[in-house]
């Protein structure tokens, strides 16, 4: 019994990274082909998982949670991936915190527009329904590009994704509303 159990696992952690590189492989090819959203959560931004400090101001840096150069790095590469993968993106949204609009920055892709909109929560009914509703709605043609943070994406499709993760969803098709996932691709290296 114990030797089907290892067995089992063993074959589970074989096929894990293949199923990883397919769900990839197919998240980019429908990032290729337009009319997806791309949710991606801002770079490492230390320390990580605490929120910002007390008394922050959005439109102040040096009061929030920052990118630290391998967060930079991470956006960089990421930009770079979507240039190779030859992915275009028609818009990029931006919450108005200073990691996403940077990591949206140094993507390096086209113009970013910064708006609460996309900085929803569980906690923020009415701008997550907005959100819903924007990316239920997104034809293209072209890819929409979205940083956030990881409480929206969480609260959209129940994904906490790891900073500089990305989660491609498309509209569900038909009368229902919402997103489905596609796949997602990993932190860039």
């Amino acid at each position: 019994m114990k030797r089907c159990l290892l067995a089992a696992l063993a074959m589970w952690l074989l096929a894990a990274p293949v199923a990883a590189a397919d769900d990839a492989k197919e998240a980019w090819a429908a990032l290729v082909n337009g009319s997806h959203v791309a949710l991606i959560r801002h770079g490492n931004a230390p320390p990580g998982y605490g929120g910002d400090p007390p008394g922050f101001k959005i439109d102040d840096c040096a009061t929030q949670r920052n990118l630290d150069e391998k967060g930079r790095a991470q956006a960089r590469a990421l930009g770079e991936a979507f240039r190779q993968h030859g992915v275009r993106p028609e818009k990029i949204l931006s919450s108005p915190w200073c990691r996403c609009l940077e990591t949206a920055r140094l993507l390096g892709l086209g113009p970013v527009e910064g708006t609460l909109a996309v900085a929803a929560s569980d906690r923020s009914p009415e701008r997550l329904a907005t959100l819903r509703e924007m990316l239920a709605t997104w034809r293209g043609p072209g890819t929409l590009v979205v940083v956030t943070h990881a409480l929206t994406v969480h609260a959209l499709v129940g994904i906490m994704p790891s900073q500089a993760e990305t989660v491609v969803v498309r509209p569900k098709l038909g009368t229902e509303r919402g997103v489905e996932v596609v796949g997602g691709i990993p932190v860039p290296e």
